[in-house]
Order: structure tokens, then sequence, then C-alpha cells
């Protein structure tokens, strides 16, 4: 039973959808145990959505600690499809300057402790990332985004997401190096989210919100946590805009994702002989395919 076709994980500053009617919440258990918190369901724009604080309402969960399965696993579990991450990022270049948005399309992987697959005991599959967002949604997010002329806020409609462990930040030769590589934000949640969406076969996009410019630039000592806190809401309600705009949008004309198919040709265990338990674990994401 589908109980809402649109997800959004909020990330930092961002904890509850302020636009939001009919408001229940839903407590989810997963083969992979409880998500970081209740999900959220509620109406916006006249449809049904299911809303996540990333890390807890009250952000008691560090990113290496968060159940990266468990969200993303409950999401499919109320039918979601389409998947809108909005997330706080420092910036690597200048021209993404505090309180612009990015919506990165590639991602380069930095963590070291995390769980990025729900495959494994028995069944093996190898999704493809090469383009590790759906620009589809992407592109309806950019659209959302430029239409609403956000003061104070530049759309960078593409660029390079680095995922660091975390949760201290980088040192000035790290931060260094990855504006080397040409990267344009970083921050430390959205990989995995990414891959396991793939393999969920879910619709994923990510709305970046830059709070402030990493370590690299000059300006970094005289930035302050005041600052820094004083972003993230400003982000927070920019982004509540954007996402309301975004779902009206998709509601009226959901794309086509080549996510939603992403495990036919992934899936390299003949199924038929594969471990019962595990089978039974990810039936809902092999029943297409059994």
């Amino acid at each position: 039973m589908v109980i809402a076709r649109i997800g959004i994980i909020g990330g930092s500053g961002l904890y509850k959808m302020d636009a939001l009617t009919d408001v229940e919440e839903m407590q989810v258990q997963t083969p992979f145990g409880s998500p970081s918190d209740a999900l959220i369901l509620g109406t916006l724009e006249g449809t049904r959505v299911a809303f996540l604080p990333r890390h807890g309402r009250n952000h008691t969960l560090l990113p290496s600690e968060l159940p990266f399965r468990a969200n993303i696993y409950a999401m499919k579990q109320l039918g979601v499809e389409y998947l809108i991450s909005a997330s706080a990022v420092g910036s690597l270049k200048e021209e993404a300057k505090p309180l612009d948005m990015v919506v990165p399309d590639q991602f380069i992987d930095r963590t070291k402790n995390r769980v990025s697959t729900f495959f494994g005991e028995g069944i093996v599959a190898h999704i493809a990332f090469g383009d590790p967002v759906c620009q589809n949604l992407a592109a309806v997010v950019a659209s959302a985004i430029a239409s609403l002329n956000l003061p104070d806020v530049t759309l960078h409609r593409s660029g390079t997401y680095v995922c660091m462990e975390g949760p201290a930040f980088s040192t000035k030769a790290e931060s260094n190096l990855y504006r080397s590589w040409g990267a344009t934000v970083i921050g430390m949640t959205n990989l995995p989210e990414a891959k396991l969406a793939r393999e969920a076969e879910i619709a994923y996009a990510t709305l970046a919100l830059v709070t402030d410019y990493d370590c690299w630039h000059e300006d970094h000592d005289s930035v302050t946590v005041e600052m820094v806190i004083a972003n993230l809401q400003r982000n927070a309600v920019n982004a509540q805009k954007t996402i309301q705009e975004t779902v009206r949008r998709l509601s009226e004309n959901p794309p086509h994702s080549e996510a939603h198919s992403a495990l036919k040709y992934a899936i390299l265990t003949n199924l038929e002989k594969a471990p019962s338990a595990t089978k039974k674990k990810l039936e809902l994401l092999l029943k297409k395919y059994i």
C-alpha cells in the first residue's frame, strides 16, 4: 500500500516542515532496525508526503551513528518513489557562498564506517552508480529553486559533494585537497543515502544548503557559531519553500527515473538458490524480480 510517494529527509536545522497539514506520526520498524525518528506523514500542496529528521528531531545522532539502511527502507515501506534530501554543507568554492543552494550531480566518498548496501548474506547486487542522483528529480528541485527568486540565494545547478566521515570537520590540508579535485561542497551524510536509495529503486536528489566556507577560506577564522546557526535557520526557511514548490511540481508531473528499475540487471545471485532468510529480509526490494 502506498502511503506517500514523496519522501523528505531533513538535515541539520530542518527538523520539521511547518507547512504540513493533517499531520500524523508513524513508528516504522524495518529489518534493519528503527529509523532516526518517527516518520512524519502530512499533506503538502495537496499531496501526502513522508518527512524524517535525519539526526532525530532533537539532533541526537552523529553522522556515523545514523541508521541509513533503516531510514531508506522505511521510506520504501511507505511507498516512497521520490526522495528529496536537504542537507547543510560547507562550501569548497568561492562562488558557492553561504545561503546559496547547490543541487549536486556527483559525490566523492570519504567515509570509513558506513554500511551503504542492503545486500550481502548470500545475495549479491552491484548497482550502476556513475550518475548517483536522479537527474530528472534534480531538475525539478532546481526549477523549483529558480522559480522562487529567494533573496540572497544563488542556485548552483550542478556540483560535486564530498561526503566525509566526521564528526570533526576537515583539516586545512584536506579542505585544499578536495578543492584541488574540483569539489563544490562538503557534508557528512548524503552518499550512503544515495547508494541505498538507488538499491531501493527510489529516485534521489540532494538539496545542499551552504552554511559557511570550509576551513580553506581566508575568512574562516572570522566565522562564529552564531553566524553558522543564523545561516542554518535561514537555510531551513528557504529549504521548506523549495521543498513545498518541488512537491507541487512532482505531484503535477512525476518524472521518469532510471532509479525505479535499478535492480533489474544488478542482482548477480540466482535468487532461487539464495538463502530464504535473506530473501525474506529483502522481500520489499526483491519481489519484482522473484
